[in-house]
């Protein structure tokens, strides 16, 4: 039986690892952006390990679902599901960045730092990580103009490109990201072709299984298969280049502080 900890986990795919880690006997560990969010599960919380609230868009409010999370002990996997999508406007939280940065990519790397460091990470990315530019200089859309769909893609490639990092550099860690496809989520749209199902086990299977396909680390999975992800992804350069980036942005140096 394992500890994991899911982020985003009142909806969609989130939810539903949660329902399976849950059935197979997993001490699961939920996460509600708020307290009125955190409503929408009330059938399941009552059955999970815990439940954490707080908005990822926050720093301050990131650091107390970290804590919150410590509480309750460490955590075997930590899956790092919650995610926007097409945001209509730049936004700006209450740290001044633009908000589909700070939710896909800022808020898992400042958790990566302050969790307690798990077993096993999983990062989900998507397949228009592809189409996300590596010029790092304007990461944060405060001098481009605004484009939804562009900002969602190079998020999807930051974090992508940060499971990968971490696999790199922590050893003792199995990372990875996941593709889980278009799948007919309030996000992706009832409309949406892939399959629901296979959107979730991938994560969930790198999460938990004991399979020893599942024991691996810097890959890049759709529908528990591993695929190449983007050149980017994979370069020592890139990576290093973001993640001086986003400890610049987020004043924590994720290697530096955790060894």
């Amino acid at each position: 039986m394992s500890r994991i900890f899911i982020t985003g986990s009142t909806d969609g795919l989130g939810l539903a690892a949660a329902r399976t880690l849950m059935k197979e006997g997993h001490d699961v560990v939920l996460h509600a952006r708020s307290r009125e969010r955190a409503a929408a599960i009330s059938e399941i919380s009552p059955a999970a390990l815990g439940l954490v609230i707080g908005d990822l868009a926050s720093a301050t409010e990131t650091r107390s679902i970290a804590e919150q999370a410590n509480a309750i002990g460490r955590m075997d996997a930590v899956i790092h599901n919650a995610g926007i999508y097409l945001e209509r406007s730049r936004g700006e939280t209450p740290d001044g960045h633009a908000k589909t940065l700070a939710v896909n990519v800022l808020a898992p790397y400042l958790l990566t730092a302050w969790i307690t460091r798990p077993a096993r990470l999983i990062y989900l990315s998507s397949g228009m990580h592809r189409s996300g530019s590596s010029a790092l200089d304007d990461i944060d859309w405060k001098k481009r103009p605004w484009s939804a769909s562009q900002a969602y893609s190079e998020s999807k490639l930051y974090i992508a490109t940060l499971a990968a990092a971490i696999a790199r550099h922590w050893p003792d860690v199995l990372s990875n990201a996941v593709d889980p496809g278009w799948v007919p989520t309030k996000m992706g749209g009832a409309g949406a072709p892939d399959d629901l199902e296979m959107g979730h086990l991938t994560q969930t299977w790198l999460a938990a299984s004991n399979d020893g396909a599942a024991k691996v680390s810097g890959g890049y999975w759709y529908h528990r298969r591993e695929r190449e992800a983007s050149a980017d992804v994979a370069d020592p350069g890139f990576q290093d280049a973001l993640l001086e980036r986003l400890a610049g942005l987020t004043g924590i140096r994720l290697f530096e502080e955790r060894g």
